[in-house]
């Protein structure tokens, strides 16, 4: 058994019950500003997503709101086990919360736990840490007083519980890679999670605390965002010839318009017979729907840096979005908690990908012709020598374990997927040695 390392009960010893309230109806907000909680205010990146720390946020729930979730987990998990990236249309249920962070609260937070295949497996396994999803305005309805609540200008968060990643550092790491090859990519942070729910604080452990792909999110790093964003999930997500299902292409936004017709467009064109008989008809086509160079600029970052849980082996774990600049939809990843190593499930994807099928068309077609092939090298010889590089990566590493070291080691039994606090230093350093073997494996490729 983990015992509780001298940080976790220095913290714990720091914080009385007496700052803490659990909700209630005749809801106050003292602690309310605009800045903090308003939504006319921009938001705080440099707050929220502080890259040079370990973040806390403690959240109080009610002894029965919590039994709540907790029932709602046993009828929907207990028992069998759902395909890959499905928790057979699962849908957890929100409850209100207080949340803490800096001494000041935020008021009647909805939370529900989050994941798929991942909530399910953690479940079964006996493990309490499960990620979570945040939205601060979630029962605004209920409490006029939260009106549009926002955590320094965000509406959504996501606290994700670093699933099969004893490193605890691939999800950051993972979209961090991704914008620093001028990609669009989530903000994520390290951040210390305690919950009471009835019997004070207890350390869930260390998350990646994940932005929301949402408005603020393509107004950060689009400049806009009232086009169509769009998170496929299903077979229709492949893009195969007879997969498009308009349900299975989940609107993020602008649902009342039911406009599903940019997306129909990516299905048409990328299946369109013309591909052959035409190739550079087919190309114009596709170009003028999707922004391909982004693309193949993902494909060639994820397939270097190795991800199993993705496009081109999961029908899921990315997001479209219909930027109204240019009116063409861009590839934007998510979920790289699965990244950062050889794989598993007939592990990850190999470079040349010649063994991905038609059954994914947005990479076969788009490899099977020379141009988009010649692009796709090239790109992977810029994110090695430019952003993967392995002097860089294991200097970040060294720096990220110096940071963690405290927080993982605190994790208790049953919040935690280590088995000792060995996992976490023989984890960090196979990254350092897999950014090397990578680094190897696409010059050799590339040299053939």
């Amino acid at each position: 058994m983990k015992l509780i390392s001298l940080f976790a009960l220095t913290i714990l010893l720091t914080i009385t019950s007496a700052c803490r309230k659990a909700p209630t109806e005749n809801l106050e907000t003292p602690n309310w500003s605009e800045y903090t909680h308003g939504s006319d205010t921009s938001p705080d990146y440099a707050k929220v997503f502080n890259q040079d720390e370990v973040l806390r946020i403690d959240i109080v729930i009610t002894p029965n709101d919590w039994e709540t979730m907790q029932a709602d987990l046993a009828a929907n998990l207990t028992g069998g086990g759902g395909p890959p990236g499905s928790i057979s249309g699962f849908d957890p249920v929100w409850v209100p919360s207080s949340l803490f962070f800096n001494g000041i609260e935020w008021y009647q937070v909805g939370i529900r736990y989050k994941g798929n295949s991942s909530l399910r497996s953690s479940y079964q396994q006996g493990i309490k840490k499960l990620s979570f999803k945040l939205d601060f305005d979630q029962f605004e309805d209920t409490y006029p007083a939260i009106k549009n609540q926002r955590f320094y200008g965000f509406r959504q968060l996501n606290l994700k519980n670093n699933y099969d990643d004893l490193s605890m550092v691939r999800e950051r790491v993972g979209s961090d890679l991704f914008r620093q090859f001028g990609l669009a990519s989530p903000i994520v942070t390290f951040c210390a999670l305690y919950v009471d729910f009835g019997s004070g604080l207890q350390y869930f452990g260390l998350y990646s605390l994940v932005e929301e792909v949402d408005d603020t999110m393509l107004g950060s790093q689009f400049g806009s965002e009232t086009g169509n964003l769009y998170k496929p999930d299903g077979p229709a997500a492949s893009f195969a010839q007879g997969s498009y299902n308009d349900a299975e292409m989940e609107k993020k936004n602008n649902e009342s318009a039911s406009d599903y017709t940019d997306v129909q467009s990516l299905y048409s064109a990328i299946n369109n017979s013309n591909r052959v008989t035409d190739p550079n008809q087919w190309k114009a086509d596709l170009e003028e729907i999707f922004q391909t160079d982004i693309f193949l600029k993902w494909l060639a970052a994820n397939t270097v840096m190795q991800n199993w849980d993705t496009y081109g082996r999961m029908t899921h774990n990315y997001y479209l979005y219909n930027n109204p600049l240019g009116n063409q939809l861009t590839w934007i990843p998510w979920d790289n908690n699965e990244a950062l190593q050889n794989g598993k499930q007939g592990g990850a994807l190999s470079l040349s990908l010649d063994e991905v099928g038609n059954n994914w068309p947005l990479i076969r077609y788009l490899l099977d012709d020379a141009e988009y092939m010649q692009k796709y090298k090239e790109y992977m010889l810029q994110f090695i020598q430019e952003v993967f590089m392995p002097d860089e990566m294991t200097t970040l590493y060294s720096t990220y374990y110096s940071l963690l070291k405290d927080a993982v080691y605190a994790e208790e039994p049953f919040y935690t997927f280590l088995n000792s606090d060995a996992d976490f230093d023989q984890a960090i350093e196979a990254l350092k040695t897999h950014v090397q073997e990578r680094n190897d494996a696409v010059n050799t490729y590339l040299n053939q």
